[in-house]
């Protein structure tokens, strides 16, 4: 009886998880129990903020462990988080995070939501100088127009899923985590909790 009520408990669970799209960046394994998808915005301080004081912990706690499957999805507040979008599209899939995670720590050099910042576009070259990438690279990744049409298409889909209005946004298992529970302790006690094999993390 015991053994059956665990394979319902894991099927619900895995019933939550949502399809991938071909072109999601992620990280862990596919096939972890557990299933992050962050909405994040390049230009968002609070996902800067996220970045360096949940992330590094979660990767090395649950990703790198095989226990989450993290997925990041952009969501655009402004125009720019589509420039910055499109740079990190233009690097190889190994130095995609690595190269966000740049961008998050140097929002100084480029972003204008909190800082002034007299040439946008000199800033996203020294960005891209940072991450190896020419000047040319950096106008021809920032111009692809396909990048902005795939980031709104997915932003789309998240507002249409999951209502998403702002960011960062935590899906869990198909449940939206709440602003107040974004925190490393909390994320960690409902990862933990759903790991243990309830459905919702709570």
């Amino acid at each position: 009886m015991m053994a059956a009520l665990a394979f319902l408990a894991s099927a619900s669970a895995a019933l939550a998880l949502e399809p991938v799209f071909p072109d999601d960046r992620s990280m862990g394994d596919p096939k972890a129990p557990v299933q992050v998808i962050e909405y994040a915005a390049p230009a968002c301080p609070h996902c800067a903020r996220f970045a360096a004081t949940v992330m590094p912990d979660l990767k090395k706690t649950f990703i790198d462990t095989g226990k989450v499957h993290y997925v990041l999805r952009i969501f655009p507040i402004s125009q720019i988080d589509g420039a910055v979008a499109g740079m990190a599209q233009c690097m190889p899939k190994t130095r995609y995070f690595e190269f966000l995670d740049l961008a998050f720590k140097r929002q100084d050099l480029w972003d204008p939501d909190g800082y002034q910042i007299p040439d946008i576009h000199a800033g996203l070259l020294e960005l891209g100088k940072l991450a190896g990438l020419s000047e040319a690279q950096v106008d021809s990744c920032i111009a692809d127009e396909k990048e902005y049409e795939r980031v709104n298409r997915i932003a789309a889909h998240g507002e249409k899923t999951y209502g998403i209005k702002g960011v960062p946004t935590l899906i869990v298992n198909g449940s939206e985590v709440p602003p107040t529970e974004r925190g490393w302790p909390q994320l960690k006690s409902r990862i933990e909790t759903l790991l243990a094999g309830k459905k919702d993390g709570r």
